[in-house]
C-alpha cells in the first residue's frame, strides 16, 4: 500500500492532468483595468473564470453562475429539447400518490458537491449547489458557489429564494445525502430550509430497479456512458473534488475550480435526461415502447418486469419476462427468469405451460432446481393424480434435499399407490424414464 505521501503526489498528478485539459478554456484571466493593484497577482477570482456573477443579499455575498444546454443539442443520444414536452404526471409512476401532476418546468434538479468528512469539525459543507431546469430553450444550469465558508449562509439564502420557483425536487440519492446535508447546513445557520414543501423524488431507487441487474454500477456517470452513450472529457473524478476545494481555499486560483463546475453541471444534465426514460420505462411496459426510448437489453426487461411482479401486474410481467429471455440474459438472471415465468403461468391457471418451464428447470444444475422440484411433485399429485410420478419428483427433491414436509409427502403418496384402486395416470412426462 502506497504511504500517505505517495498518495498524495499521485493526487496531484491526476489533478494537473485534468487542469491542463481545462486551461483551453481561457487563455489569461478577464482582468479589468480598474483592478485593484493586489488583484493583478498570479492569484485569480472565481469571477474572472466564470460569465456569473457575485450576488448579495441580507447574508453577504456569494457567487452565481448559469448555463444553458440549447434544445438543439442532444446530450449522448438524448433530446434536451424533450425534456419540455414530458409528461405532467410522469413521475407518479416512481412513487404513487406522492408526485402530484406538475408541468416539467416546475421540476427542479439539484446536486451538491461538498468538503466531504475532511472539512473542520468532520461536517460536510456544500460549497457547490447546482439547480437545473426544463425550459423551452434548454435545460439551465444555476450554481451557487460560496468562495468561503463565510458566505455559507447567503449561498443557503439565495437557493432557498431559487427553490421557490419549483415544486418538485429531482435529486439521484438525495434523500440519503444531498437534502439532509443541506438540512443540517441550514439549521446550523439557523435559517429555514426550503424543503418541506417540495415534492422529492430520488430518481436512484428507479434507476437501480431498471438497471441493477446488468451487474454493473448504477453510479450516475456510468448511466451516462452505459445508456447515454455520453463520454465526458477530462472530467474530474468525485472524490478528489474536496481536495481541489481546499486547494482553491488556500491558494485563490479559481482556474482549478473550472472542472469542478463543469462536473456538477453535467451531472444535473444527465440527471435530468435520465428521467425522462427511468419513469417511462416503468409506464410503457410493452417491448416496442421500450425499445423506442433505448431500453432493449435483457437485463433491463428483467427489472421492470420484477417491478411489475411487486405491482401485482403478472400479465405485462409474464410478457417481459419472456422478451427478456429471447434477447439473452447470463445463466445466473435466466433461471430466475424462468423460474419467475413458470410462477406466473402457474397462478394465472396455465398449468401446461408452468410445467413445461418447470421441467426445463429440474433438467440441469441451477439454484430453482429443488424448488422446480417440488413445484412438480405437487402439480401430478393434486392437478394430475399421477402418484407415481408425483413420487418419483418427490424422491427426486428428496435427494437434493431432504426436509419433514417431502418426507410426509412421500408416506401420502406411497400409502395411497398402496391401494388397489389409487388413481394412477399413465404418465408421458419426459424426465419418468
Amino acid at each position: 500500500m502506497l504511504d500517505p505521501q505517495e498518495q498524495l503526489g499521485r493526487l496531484k498528478e491526476r489533478i494537473a492532468l485534468i487542469n491542463a485539459r481545462f486551461s483551453s478554456f481561457s487563455t489569461q484571466p478577464r482582468r479589468s483595468e480598474n483592478l485593484l493593484p493586489h488583484l493583478q497577482s498570479p492569484r485569480s477570482f472565481i469571477e474572472e473564470w466564470s460569465t456569473g456573477q457575485i450576488v448579495s443579499n441580507e447574508f453577504g455575498p456569494h457567487f452565481q453562475t448559469e448555463r444553458l444546454f440549447p434544445s438543439h443539442r442532444p446530450h449522448g443520444s438524448a433530446d434536451v429539447g424533450a425534456l419540455a414536452y414530458l409528461a405532467h404526471d410522469l413521475l407518479d409512476v416512481l412513487g404513487p400518490g406522492e408526485i402530484r401532476p406538475v408541468a416539467p418546468e416546475r421540476w427542479a434538479f439539484l446536486d451538491t458537491e461538498t468538503t466531504g468528512l475532511m472539512s473542520t469539525g468532520g461536517s460536510a459543507y456544500a460549497f457547490l449547489i447546482g439547480v437545473g431546469r426544463i425550459t423551452r430553450e434548454g435545460f439551465r444550469v444555476r450554481q451557487f458557489f460560496m468562495r468561503h465558508y463565510t458566505e455559507e449562509c447567503s449561498t443557503l439564502a439565495a437557493l432557498e429564494a431559487h427553490l421557490n420557483e419549483f415544486d418538485v425536487l429531482i435529486t439521484y440519492n438525495g434523500k440519503t445525502y444531498d437534502q439532509p446535508l443541506l438540512e443540517t447546513r441550514y439549521t446550523l445557520g439557523r435559517q429555514p430550509h426550503p424543503f418541506l414543501r417540495l415534492q422529492h423524488l430520488d430518481l436512484l431507487y428507479g434507476a437501480r430497479r431498471l438497471w441493477k441487474l446488468r451487474g454493473e454500477s448504477c453510479r450516475l456517470i456510468q448511466l451516462e456512458r452505459e445508456i447515454l452513450g455520453y463520454y465526458r472529457d477530462g472530467d474530474l473524478p468525485g472524490d478528489l473534488i474536496p481536495y481541489v476545494y481546499f486547494e482553491y481555499l488556500r491558494s485563490h486560483e479559481a482556474r482549478r475550480l473550472v472542472p469542478i463546475f463543469h462536473h456538477n453541471a453535467m451531472d444535473i444534465l444527465t440527471l435530468a435526461c435520465l428521467t425522462a426514460i427511468v419513469p417511462t420505462a416503468f409506464r410503457a411496459t410493452d417491448f416496442q415502447a421500450l425499445a423506442q426510448i433505448g431500453v432493449k437489453r435483457g437485463e433491463d426487461l428483467a427489472g421492470i418486469a420484477r417491478w411489475l411482479l411487486a405491482t401485482d401486474q403478472p400479465e405485462q410481467a409474464l410478457g417481459l419476462l419472456k422478451r427478456s429471455i429471447d434477447t439473452g440474459l447470463p445463466d445466473a438472471l435466466l433461471f430466475r427468469a424462468l423460474w419467475d415465468v413458470a410462477l406466473i403461468e402457474k397462478k394465472l391457471g396455465c398449468h401446461a405451460a408452468s410445467v413445461r418451464v418447470f421441467t426445463e428447470l429440474v433438467s440441469c444444475t441451477n439454484p430453482f432446481r429443488f424448488r422446480a422440484l417440488e413445484e412438480l411433485a405437487k402439480h401430478y399429485e393434486h392437478e394430475e393424480n399421477d402418484f407415481a410420478l408425483a413420487l418419483e419428483f418427490t424422491n427426486k427433491a428428496l435427494a437434493a434435499r431432504p426436509s419433514s414436509s417431502l418426507l410426509h409427502r412421500r408416506t401420502r403418496l406411497e400409502k395411497r399407490l398402496a391401494k388397489p384402486k389409487a388413481r394412477r395416470a399413465k404418465s408421458s412426462h419426459p424426465l419418468k424414464h
